[in-house]
């Protein structure tokens, strides 16, 4: 049972970091534009930083969907 709820803080957390993400975006992506490197490959670098935010996402939620029912399914038995 322990587990199950360290895992649902878990998936909580990577919720939190992918918001994060989203919130950090707009502050970081002028600071990035300035760099000559990169200037070119920005569209990329932006699909990047959404994909990791989603990932962190949707991965934080099923992590805390399984465990819960998890946990749910245990206390009904």
């Amino acid at each position: 049972m322990n587990k199950k709820i360290t895992q649902i803080i878990w998936g909580a957390l990577l919720v939190l970091a992918g918001t994060g993400v989203f919130f950090r975006i707009p502050q970081v992506m002028p600071k990035i534009e300035k760099i000559k490197q990169y200037s070119q490959i920005m569209p990329f670098i932006y699909f990047c930083f959404y994909l990791i935010g989603i990932l962190l996402i949707v991965g934080g939620l099923k992590k805390i969907y399984d465990n819960y029912n998890k946990f749910k399914d245990k206390d009904n038995k």
